[in-house]
């Protein structure tokens, strides 16, 4: 009976034991299928759910997810819930903010070769501007932020800009002289404006919107899509479609935070950002001519064909101004001829 007895012990000891072993190896199993953690990371800008930037924005973190299987998520706060431009490139520099899409005019501040790009009447379409930007000249300029902690990866697209005002129509440069015009806080565009004689007042955009609502100043000047998608008709009652400077948008990583990316991660971000920008920039075109029509039909009168000429030879001192840009627009020029 004893034997019998320490029998069933042996058997019942052995079946505990294959149980527990079969238990582990089942833990193994189901530990080593469990998706691995998430990494997010935060885009900031300052435009609305409306804008190209948010458009171009929400494809490169769909692109992103999607070729990584989800293990990188771009987050996006826009409304300039992050600050503006010029405080999310610090943030940037400093590590706080991992990325965001920051148009081309405040660059000037930290690489001071992106002014180039602001020279009035610099390109004569978007498909020069492409030409360039993606090209070694706009490769070329991007690579200088990075002495700066910055990291840009592809250029979407702001597009070219026009003025609007609530005093008069605008259909030659002389119209232009003595109003009251919110500019980029940006030398080249300051120096552009006043040498129209125009009186500019250079302030961040989230504080141009109150000025513009309050009267305090009379203008400013951006790309349809902005005018549209601020609903610029509540203040402003003229447009003049002058196309006096093209403006790009760079999608922008800190450096530090990029270069802490794996290696095929880091080609996936690049590739997907220019595939945003390509988008993005299609998107502006396709719907510029829509949206002109809904600023009429809101109560905005548009001059679509000035006296560019006049334009032109107004801001002919700004090329004197800055003759650091001579070589480039040597080469902008015979890369677009």
């Amino acid at each position: 009976m004893k034997k019998f007895n320490r029998l069933i012990a042996i058997v019942i000891t052995l079946t505990l034991v294959f149980s527990l072993t079969a238990c582990g190896k089942q833990a193994a199993s189901d530990t080593s299928t469990e998706p691995s953690k998430t990494t997010v990371i935060k885009l900031g800008m300052t435009i609305n759910e409306q804008d190209s930037f948010y458009l171009c924005a929400k494809k490169f973190s769909d692109l992103v997810k999607e070729k990584t299987n989800g293990a990188y998520d771009i987050q996006l706060f826009p409304n300039s819930a992050l600050g503006d431009e010029r405080t999310m490139l610090e943030s940037m520099q400093m590590g706080t903010l991992d990325a965001g899409i920051i148009t081309s005019g405040p660059f000037i501040n930290f690489v001071p070769e992106f002014g180039v790009f602001d020279m009035p009447f610099l390109f004569p379409d978007n498909a020069a501007a492409y030409k360039v930007l993606d090209g070694e000249i706009g490769k070329e300029i991007l690579k200088k932020l990075e002495a700066k902690d910055l990291k840009g990866l592809a250029y979407a697209e702001r597009g070219f800009r026009n003025l609007t005002n609530s005093v008069r129509a605008v259909k030659t440069a002389a119209d232009v002289k003595g109003l009251k015009v919110r500019v980029m806080q940006n030398e080249v565009y300051i120096a552009a404006f006043e040498a129209m004689g125009v009186n500019s007042v250079p302030m961040a955009w989230t504080e141009a919107l109150t000025a513009l609502q309050q009267g305090t100043i009379q203008g400013q000047e951006n790309p349809v899509n902005v005018i549209h998608a601020y609903k610029m008709w509540d203040s402003q009652k003229h447009v003049t479609m002058t196309r006096h400077a093209y403006a790009a948008a760079v999608i922008t990583f800190g450096l530090k935070k990029f270069n802490s990316l794996p290696a095929d991660i880091q080609k996936i971000f690049s590739e997907s950002a220019q595939e945003a920008a390509e988008y993005e920039r299609a998107w502006v075109a396709e719907n510029e001519t829509k949206q002109m029509a809904e600023l009429e039909a809101n109560g905005m009168s548009i001059v679509k064909d000035p006296d560019l000429d006049s334009f032109k030879a107004a801001v002919k001192p700004v090329y004197d101004k800055y003759p650091q840009y001579n070589d480039y627009i040597v080469r902008i020029n015979a890369a677009i001829k």
